[in-house]
């Protein structure tokens, strides 16, 4: 099976990599990723002489590019998004252009070469719930509440109205908040982690009793792939980490792990439209693909905390933005 993975020198979308060149080395990856602030090809260095692995630098939003790479391809996993709720809020525009029309050029390439096509997307699609709200699933409706989300709901529709009237062959998955190594540190855990590796306070939002469901960057491709060779057609999958954490108890287990005490946090002025809880019911991937996660949060916690604080230089190159010139040691500047 020859795979073309959008997005794969992300976070979510390297993990995926690796795994699927693991565990199934028969197949062929194609890595198409426009490398911008977050997509980092030192996320892949054991694996970029595999021969089994191709880069290609390529943006979902140029539909020539897009269309010159699928042809050969069997299959597409779509990760390539913008995806910080906090950097939509100061630029939409770029949300839009990436996860919707992107995803467009994606899906118009998908039907042209007829390849098999599964989505990633959000459970922040959905908006949020209250304390006493069952978790999502499948058929909860959309109500997103920030241009991340909306651009995310977007792309949804957009698969699901291909599937409709194009027949293409697709599946979705709505996953809750990842976390594991090599994600960039400007999202929560590995931005409080690395902040606590150089001896500064962690910024909580508000009253920290937001409440996520977190999986493992692991347990979730474990899924994806599940649902790659199992799924049915047309159908959505939920995938969750049956892990509801308030963004306070978080912080507070984070700086046990790492030794510090509660007088390393800051509370901040809340962010607009922040989504009080997030929880997703995975009974239907459980059900139909046998699958659920493995690794517990304290467990995975701890390897992430371990995970950065060996590999300080990482860090510390993508907060200064130096890994992008690994790029064009390895493959030019053209």
């Amino acid at each position: 099976m020859k795979l073309f993975v959008t997005g794969g020198a992300g976070f979510i979308g390297s993990n995926f990599i690796r795994f699927s060149l693991a565990n199934h080395p028969e197949d062929e990856i194609v890595n198409f990723d426009a490398l911008t602030y977050s997509g980092n090809l030192e996320n892949l260095t054991e694996v970029e002489k595999h021969p089994q692995y191709t880069f290609v630098k390529g943006d979902i939003t140029d539909r020539e590019a897009v269309f010159s790479v699928m042809e050969q391809m069997d299959v597409v996993v779509h990760f390539a998004a913008e995806t910080h709720v906090d950097r939509s809020i100061m630029n939409p525009d770029i949300f839009v252009r990436t996860n919707v029309l992107g995803t467009q050029h994606i899906l118009d390439a998908v039907r042209v070469f007829d390849v098999r096509y599964h989505h990633i997307s959000t459970d922040e699609v959905f908006g949020h719930l209250g304390p006493d709200d069952p978790p999502f699933d499948e058929q909860t409706s959309y109500t997103p509440r920030s241009p991340y989300s909306a651009s995310k709901a977007a792309s949804d529709h957009l698969v699901r109205a291909y599937i409709s009237t194009y027949g293409i062959r697709a599946t979705i998955s709505n996953c809750s908040n990842n976390y594991g190594p090599y994600m960039f540190p400007e999202k929560l855990i590995p931005l409080f982690i690395s902040n606590l590796m150089e001896g500064k306070k962690v910024p909580v939002y508000g009253d920290g009793q937001q409440i996520r469901d977190w999986i493992h960057v692991d347990d979730h491709n474990r899924g994806v792939d599940m649902i790659l060779r199992s799924g049915k057609i047309g159908e959505t999958y939920c995938l969750g980490g049956g892990c509801e954490i308030t963004n306070l108890s978080l912080t507070k287990q984070l700086l046990r792990i790492m030794g510090q005490s509660d007088d390393m946090i800051e509370f901040v002025r809340d962010r607009p439209g922040h989504d009080r809880r997030y929880a997703i019911n995975f009974s239907k991937a459980k059900k139909e693909l046998g699958w659920e996660p493995q690794i517990t949060f304290e467990e995975g916690l701890r390897d992430m905390v371990n995970w950065y604080e060996t590999h300080e230089d990482w860090v510390a190159r993508c907060k200064s933005g130096a890994y992008r010139t690994y790029y064009d040691r390895q493959y030019g500047t053209g």
